[in-house]
């Protein structure tokens, strides 16, 4: 009998031809919606397989975008009230302040 990649004497899968990692995700009731609403959205797609590929990546989009978004309103905030407090601190009050602290 010929060995399996894993050692065993008989295998379940066929070759599969990737060195990439796979992933087994279950089709619970609310992955099976995403899945229903991305065949509705994208009809040309066949298979669920090619849906949950491209809901991932989707995904990865939307996160992009979001973090991308957030970002700017960071970068934004911290323009909008850089040099507020000038004036506010006396000329080497950070000096002064510093020679309080525990050596």
């Amino acid at each position: 009998r010929r060995r399996c990649c894993t050692g065993a004497s008989q295998c379940y899968t066929r070759r599969v031809p990737t060195s990439r990692p796979r992933h087994v995700v279950t089709e619970t009731d609310e992955v099976a919606a995403a899945l229903d609403a991305a065949a509705a959205h994208w009809p040309a797609e066949r298979s669920r397989a090619a849906l949950l590929r491209r809901l991932a990546l989707e995904g990865a989009r939307v996160l992009r975008t979001e973090d991308e978004r957030l970002r700017d309103e960071r970068r934004a905030a911290v323009a909008a009230t850089a040099g507020a407090l000038t004036g506010a601190w006396e000329p080497g009050e950070l000096d002064r302040l510093r020679g309080e602290w525990p050596a």
